[in-house]
């Protein structure tokens, strides 16, 4: 799980909390655990006060000035921020890309990645220091460069990115369960099994319960890391059996699959404002890429040269079904569950704001809270199964999170970065400045283009097999 994409909303009108506060809240106070029946508390009105609705954290306040996390815990949360499912999918992308095309794809990933999260942040200052500006969240960027559109356009393209992620969440379960129990063709069984649960727990009204569920499934990643690598060296590693490089094509797959695993520009300025000494985070957070991208260049190839061309593209699918593995899964299953809800607590904000400016709803539904009520729940349950129906379609997990960081992860980490940079220092920018940002951007579009058409007719193509 990535908490970088659980992202801020502002003025929620379903009385949903404050996304970012509540995981924040769970990192620094996770044993006080609230029972699940208080979470389903009565939502205030449209036009109510929200205040009694939001805790204070440690997050908010550093937007004040306030910040109180060390370096150290900056560079851990930074590691879970980034560091989530889509680690093992790594190895089939290097069977699809080749080992030397992924291992530079990752390599490249990671250092744009980086250069973008501290290009908002020189952004945030510049504002913050001239035009006395103040930026929370990307749609804040999105809002000072192009009004009420660039709002949009930052909100609906990490909608996206959520929504992406869950249903690879969704994917994950169903196939790794189907490999335990039934066959894997029997993966949307599991899916249609889970949406009801799913439904229950999109009615929760806070994260800070089911947030730390998020961090129980980066220690499962770790332990199916440990048994991939525990499998490489008990088993027989064929040098001569790995490609370095593949085609066009799977160039294209590779990178999309790297920029996904490195998505984390909406995490950016929380973690930095959070920090005791904020003027250390660009050397914090270019350690724990550096030790992130190594993780993956490593774990990639040691699990394509585990298992070559029989490679699956859920690394867990090649484990044998003894109880150590068997245990990891379903604990993977279990974690990515209940972290589920948590990415998808954004969205839901974005369709109830987007509802709640309605005429319709001003007049009809505000003014009664079984109403608003009935109809939030209602909403929520319509997306969850609508996403569990996309789920269900996707012929496959590594192809649909190439195609996730072919379009909107290519515009988070490359795209509008560069695009803030450019319009926020205008003619401050030097000669060199400005060339890397236009590269940025060309790339990015062109990448987000090319990319998502070679996905989809990857998807489309397994229909026809």
């Amino acid at each position: 799980m990535h908490f970088d994409r659980c992202f801020c909303m502002h003025q929620p009108v379903f009385g949903s909390d404050f996304a970012i506060a509540d995981l924040v809240r769970a990192f620094s106070n996770m044993a006080n655990w609230p029972q699940l029946a208080l979470l389903l508390r009565p939502l205030p009105p449209a036009s109510g006060d929200l205040s009694d609705f939001r805790d204070t954290d440690p997050l908010l306040e550093a937007h004040r000035g306030i910040g109180t996390a060390s370096a150290r815990k900056t560079f851990g949360n930074v590691i879970i921020s980034v560091l989530g499912a889509g680690i093992l999918g790594l190895p089939f992308a290097f069977k699809v890309s080749g080992w030397a095309v992924t291992s530079a794809a990752i390599t490249f990933c990671g250092c744009v990645s980086y250069y973008s999260m501290m290009l908002l942040i020189k952004c945030r200052i510049r504002l913050a220091n001239q035009e006395q500006y103040q930026i929370s969240a990307l749609g804040d960027f999105g809002h000072y460069t192009y009004g009420s559109i660039g709002r949009e356009v930052v909100d609906i393209t990490q909608m996206i990115s959520q929504i992406g992620c869950c249903v690879s969440y969704l994917l994950f379960i169903g196939q790794n369960l189907s490999s335990i129990f039934i066959g894997r063709t029997q993966s949307c069984v599991f899916i249609f099994c889970l949406l009801p649960f799913q439904v229950f727990l999109a009615w929760v009204r806070s994260l800070a319960a089911l947030a730390p569920f998020s961090i129980f499934a980066d220690v499962c990643n770790v332990l199916a890391m440990a048994i991939v690598f525990k499998d490489d060296i008990d088993g027989s590693l064929r040098f001569d059996k790995v490609k370095p490089y593949t085609n066009l094509s799977g160039t294209f797959f590779g990178v999309g699959v790297a920029l996904y695993c490195f998505e984390g520009m909406a995490m950016t300025l929380s973690l930095e404002a959070s920090m005791k000494k904020p003027h250390k985070f660009g050397k914090v957070l270019g350690l724990a890429f550096g030790l992130i991208g190594l993780l993956y260049i490593s774990f990639g190839f040691a699990g394509y040269l585990a298992y070559g061309e029989q490679t699956h593209d859920i690394i867990t699918l090649n484990l044998p079904n003894e109880w150590t593995t068997v245990a990891v899964k379903i604990s993977l299953c279990i974690a990515l569950f209940f972290t589920f809800p948590v990415m998808m607590h954004p969205v839901y904000d974005i369709f109830e704001r987007k509802l709640g400016m309605t005429d319709w709803y001003q007049k009809s539904v505000s003014k009664s809270p079984k109403l608003r009520e009935l109809l939030s729940r209602s909403l929520r349950g319509l997306v969850v199964l609508i996403i569990g129906f996309v789920a269900v379609l996707v012929p496959g997990f590594g192809v649909f999170i190439s195609l996730v960081g072919s379009t909107v992860c290519a515009l988070l980490a490359l795209v509008l970065p560069a695009i803030f940079h450019i319009h926020i220092f205008k003619d401050d920018l030097g000669l060199l400045e400005k060339l890397v940002d236009m590269f940025l951007i060309v790339c990015g579009i062109a990448f987000a283009i090319y990319g998502t058409y070679d996905s989809f007719v990857d998807i489309f193509g397994s229909y026809w097999q």
